[in-house]
């Protein structure tokens, strides 16, 4: 049966959904759209490092360990490379005058998967000859391109924000629920848990768990390892919120009929009262991702999360440790740059969400 919509009479304008009037408000708030379409690029990019990447995150060259920034250069009609030349005995790189090579775009070059599925060898750019490398941010103390471990680096640390929060938020918000709706001890059992993981600190929680994984553990399983720790310890302060929320919601007109026409006490809370808190779980879960992209970061950084050669955001910049590195070779801190965009962007993104949700905006 399609539900009857607001007839508008004469000179007056049809009431807007709630969803409608959200994204109006949202639209008003530039710098949060500018944080969404920053996401969406980044993601993008993310999905596609392999394509857009011009090499693979191991392949190293022997002649390029430092190799500074090669930028393309238009010569009549074409975007060409120079050939640079090492100073004997030191990392400084100057290109040869006269001696060029012209980019191509979908080129062959390095083995990667496409979205982790597709086996292929096409790259968005590249010049097909290793004499003539495209290192658009340098590259690092092994010859690696920094530009594409950058891209693959993203993938790990992007998604892992996004798997943590739909895990931790989605445990949380059914453990708030059935904890607000049951009260009684199962409330206080759920509480007093919730309150012993909220206590101990978060950093040294990540490393305790961190160091109870077996050794020789692949990426892929300390990627999977690390975000069950980061969910691990989400949930709980998500758990509290929600609670509090379903305890002003259970006595609501639409949980009591819910409740009177014989629905189980599970179904009464994920149908009815916790999509009532989909508006604060959506700002929250925007302003939380930031904190677990940094919780990789931070234990790949200290050489516990993911390992070389892996990329990720936060082994990358183990080279900014050195000192004379950053001062030698600043491209090395690419890997920040790109978690201050991304860290930014979602506070911009967060805080516009949450003025659009709140109802007494203007």
């Amino acid at each position: 049966m399609e539900t009857a919509r607001p007839i508008a009479t004469p000179g007056t304008e049809a009431p807007l959904s709630p969803w409608r009037l959200f994204w109006q408000r949202l639209k008003r708030r530039r710098i949060a759209l500018l944080g969404g379409v920053i996401l969406i690029v980044l993601y993008l990019v993310a999905l596609f490092a392999g394509f857009i990447a011009p090499y693979g995150y191991q392949r190293m060259d022997d002649n390029g360990f430092f190799h500074s920034p090669t930028w393309p250069r238009l010569e009549g009609v074409r975007l060409v490379v120079p050939r640079y030349q090492e100073e004997p005995g030191t990392f400084n790189y100057h290109p040869v005058a006269g001696d060029t090579k012209p980019i191509h775009f979908f080129v062959r070059g390095d083995r990667y998967k496409l979205f982790g599925l597709i086996p292929s060898t096409v790259h968005l750019f590249g010049t097909g000859d290793k004499n003539y490398p495209v290192y658009l941010l340098g590259a690092d103390q092994f010859g690696r391109d920094e530009f594409s471990r950058l891209l693959y680096g993203s993938q790990i640390s992007l998604s892992i924000g996004i798997i943590g929060i739909l895990l931790s938020f989605t445990f949380g918000m059914i453990i708030g629920g059935i904890s607000g709706y049951s009260s009684g001890w199962t409330d206080s059992f759920i509480m007093r848990f919730c309150e012993l993981i909220m206590s101990i600190p978060a950093l040294y929680l990540i490393i305790s768990l961190r160091a109870t994984f077996p050794p020789g553990m692949s990426s892929a399983q300390v990627y999977a390892m690390i975000v069950i720790i980061l969910s691990f310890i989400g949930w709980a302060s998500m758990a509290r919120v929600i609670r509090g929320m379903t305890l002003s919601l259970r006595e609501q007109q639409f949980v009591l009929a819910a409740r009177s026409l014989g629905q189980s006490h599970l179904k009464v809370i994920v149908r009815h009262i916790l999509p009532n808190t989909f508006s604060y779980v959506i700002v929250a879960a925007t302003l939380s991702v930031p904190y677990y992209i940094l919780g990789e970061v931070v234990l790949s950084f200290l050489g516990v999360g993911i390992q070389e050669p892996n990329a990720s955001w936060g082994n990358m910049l183990t080279a900014a440790q050195n000192t004379e590195y950053l001062k030698n070779y600043p491209w090395l801190l690419a890997p920040g740059a790109a978690i201050f965009i991304t860290v930014l962007a979602f506070n911009f993104l967060g805080d516009g969400l949450r003025d659009a949700a709140d109802t007494k905006s203007l």
